[in-house]
C-alpha cells in the first residue's frame, strides 16, 4: 500500500519493522558508532543500548582510531544472541584496498571487538589503485576461513555492486543517503530488488526533524536499515519508536 511521505512522494505506509541481516531477523533501526570513544561511560551506553532492543551495531576500522571497536568489544564480550556487529576495512585512499592491509585490518577488528567470527564486514571503500575484485576477494578469504559471516560494500554505484556480486555474496550495502541526498536512489532500488540490506549511512537530514527522516527512510524501501548515531541513551530510544506504530 502506498501513501504520500513527508517528503512529498508516494512511500510505503505498511511498514516492516525487522529485516534479514548476516543470517539474523534484527530491528530496522540500528546504531552508527563513529564518535565512539573507549570510556566507562560509552561501555555502559552500549550495553544499556542493547537492553532496551538494539540490535545492530555498525562501526569501522577507523573510527575514534579504534576506540568505537574496542569499546564494543568490551561492551559484548560475549556478544548477544539477536545483535549483529558490522565493521568496515579499507579505507583511506590509494593502496587501503589492498590484500595485505585488508587481512591486518580484520584481524585487528577481530581482536577489538573480541570475537571469533565479524557478523558483516564492509570493503569500506573502493580502493582506487586496486581492483574491486581483488579487495573483496581477500575478503572472501576471510569469509571462507570463518572470520567473517557476511560482506558489504560501501560508497558504491550499481556497476560495482553487480561487480562485486560476481566475487562473493553481497548481504548489504552502505551509502549515504537521506531525504536531502537522494544521489543513490537507483541503488536503494537495486538493493530491494535483489534482496539486498541498505544501509544508509548520515541518514538524518540536515536541517531536518529526525523522526520525519527516519520515518521517510523505513518508508522509502522495505530494504533499508537507517543507522543514526547519538551518544545518548534517550536519542537512541526515541530513534527505535520510529518502528512503533504510533510513530507513523
Amino acid at each position: 500500500m502506498k501513501g504520500t511521505g513527508a517528503y512529498g512522494e508516494r512511500v510505503s505506509t505498511t511498514l516492516s519493522t525487522t529485516i534479514e541481516l548476516a543470517g539474523r531477523e534484527v530491528r530496522r533501526v540500528g546504531l552508527g558508532t563513529n564518535r565512539l570513544t573507549h570510556t566507562p561511560a560509552n561501555v555502559e551506553f552500549i550495553r544499556a543500548a542493547v537492553e532496551a532492543g538494539l540490535q545492530h551495531i555498525d562501526t569501522a576500522h577507523l573510527y575514534t582510531g579504534g576506540e568505537s571497536e574496542a569499546t564494543i568489544g568490551e561492551a559484548l564480550s560475549p556478544q548477544p544472541d539477536g545483535v549483529v556487529v558490522a565493521t568496515k576495512g579499507g579505507f583511506g585512499g590509494a593502496g587501503r584496498g589492498r590484500p595485505e592491509v585488508l587481512r591486518a585490518q580484520i584481524d585487528e577488528s577481530l581482536r577489538r571487538l573480541r570475537t571469533d567470527v565479524i557478523d558483516l564486514y564492509y570493503l569500506h571503500r573502493v580502493d582506487p589503485e586496486t581492483p574491486l575484485e581483488e579487495s573483496l576477494g581477500t575478503i572472501k578469504e576471510a569469509v571462507d576461513a570463518g572470520k567473517i559471516r557476511a560482506a558489504g560494500v560501501s560508497a558504491v554505484t550499481v556497476e560495482q555492486i553487480e561487480r562485486a556480486r560476481r566475487v562473493l555474496p553481497i548481504a548489504a550495502v552502505q551509502n549515504q543517503y537521506n531525504p536531502g541526498a537522494r544521489e543513490h536512489d537507483p541503488v536503494v532500488d537495486y538493493c530491494e530488488r535483489e534482496g539486498i540490506v541498505f544501509v544508509p549511512y548520515y541518514p538524518l537530514r540536515s536541517g531536518g526533524a529526525p523522526a520525519e527522516s527516519l520515518a521517510w527512510l523505513l518508508s522509502r524501501s522495505p530494504a533499508i536499515l537507517p543507522i543514526p548515531g547519538t551518544l545518548s541513551l534517550a536519542h537512541l530510544k526515541e530513534n527505535l519508536a520510529a518502528l512503533s506504530p504510533g510513530a507513523r
